[in-house]
């Protein structure tokens, strides 16, 4: 800490002439802090994603566990190999309607450019240049959500 004496003898100028290094400290303990945050925040999030990924690989040996359950099962009825089969041949049904839906949902969404940000955007710059109108912001209608039935 510095003296209060030498604060009140210092004149105006001389406090106008602290004030870029008193900014630049400032600066330097606010990107400090910062970083220190930013560190504390990056190892907790390192550690629940450790955690998610250990429950994720848990869960997917346990899906393997339950599909030899099933084949075993089908095993009692029927020829090993075949219940194998059946299993094996309705896992690539459910991963091909599983992956055709990803593929639309995928398509819809391509390109991904932000259009409305984008439009916005031209707007503002005809607006400064002079060029455009006034931009109308968009008019939200009111939009019926079909009625939902709980079972």
């Amino acid at each position: 800490m510095t003296d209060t004496r030498e604060r009140r003898s210092k004149s105006l100028f001389g406090l106008v002439a602290d004030v870029p290094r008193l900014v630049k400290e400032l600066v330097r303990g606010e990107l400090a802090l910062l970083k220190a945050e930013m560190i504390a925040k990056a190892k907790i999030f390192a550690f629940a994603a450790a955690f998610l990924i250990a429950a994720l690989v848990i869960v997917l040996y346990a899906i393997g566990v339950l599909l030899t359950a099933a084949v075993m099962g089908l095993a009692t009825v029927m020829p090993a190999w075949l219940s194998a089969i059946i299993i094996a041949v309705a896992m690539f049904l459910v991963a091909g309607l599983l992956g055709f839906l990803g593929w639309k949902r995928l398509k819809a969404g391509l390109p991904p450019l932000p259009k409305r940000t984008m439009q916005s955007v031209k707007n503002d710059i005809s607006a400064i240049k002079g060029m455009g109108k006034k931009p109308e912001p968009p008019v939200q209608r009111a939009v019926r959500k079909p009625d939902v039935h709980r079972f």
